[in-house]
């Protein structure tokens, strides 16, 4: 019998301050964690203050201590936009961020480190090239690329993901001229989708901004939106290792409301 797939759903990111007596109780108990809480609910998350700066091996060591009682449980962590946005590779920048992230990885907790990269990234011969020595640069991880311009879903440009064994990261997103549409697309043995929320008035200079306002990301998925996306979550994760599938339309705490949506629709 087939084996079922390994689908873990959560939302990026765990603090925020709007989340507190929403998601989190207002009056918070003592030794309360937001991380242990949420992982009592969902098995991911994937850690977003890593795009913005290093992570610290102490600090990823205290939140493995925070999840243990789940077994289940994964993070997965976005590059930090010195890599994806600045085109930085300085050999001090690379090592303190893979130093915050060992712990992780050691213990078998990090599912994937995701290259996310801004709708300007347009697949051209510079930009494949760039991709591929990011890859290498950091060729100890398990790594996915979120593209946002649809230049690159020509067959040259999935071939890249395919020979450098880079997960395709499939987004739902606003839609602007030559952004990215829904994708079910496999390249490795990493399946991740990513659904962002669909308000058609923010334009995506302002979504690919370093930092959004919760109102920015305040779309809330119905069912029906979030059941076109349960084939092509299938599809993918029929063949892959592992699938990630992450809500990050934090705000007013959406991003759990639909996580435990999808949870459902799954199963879980």
């Amino acid at each position: 019998m087939p084996q079922a797939p390994d689908i873990h759903i959560g939302p990026a990111g765990w603090s925020y301050p709007h989340w507190n007596g929403t998601i989190y109780p207002e009056a918070r108990p003592r030794g309360f964690h937001a991380l242990h809480f949420l992982s009592k609910f969902t098995d991911l998350v994937e850690i977003n203050t890593s795009f913005y700066q290093p992570l610290r091996p102490e600090i990823t060591s205290v939140w493995l201590k925070k999840v243990d009682h789940n077994p289940k449980f994964l993070f997965t962590a976005t590059l930090n936009r010195r890599f994806t946005h600045e085109r930085s590779l300085e050999p001090a920048e690379t090592a303190a961020h893979k130093r915050g992230l060992w712990p992780l990885l050691k213990e078998g907790k990090l599912g994937c480190l995701l290259m996310q990269f801004p709708w300007a990234f347009r697949f051209t011969e510079e930009n494949r090239a760039f991709l591929i020595k990011l890859r290498r640069t950091f060729h100890e991880f398990p790594l996915a690329a979120e593209m946002r311009h649809s230049s690159w879903m020509s067959e040259e440009a999935l071939g890249v993901f395919v020979d450098y064994r880079i997960g395709f990261c499939n987004i739902d997103i606003p839609q602007h001229v030559k952004t990215m549409p829904p994708t079910a697309f496999l390249t490795s043995g990493i399946a991740y989708v990513r659904l962002h929320g669909r308000n058609a008035g923010l334009g995506i200079q302002n979504f690919d901004a370093p930092s959004q306002n919760s109102h920015d990301c305040d779309y809330l998925y119905s069912e029906e939106e979030l059941v076109e996306w349960k084939p092509r979550i299938e599809r993918i994760a029929r063949l892959a290792e592992r699938t990630f599938v992450v809500t990050n339309n934090h705000g007013g705490g959406r991003a759990i409301v639909n996580a435990l949506m999808l949870g459902g629709l799954f199963g879980k």
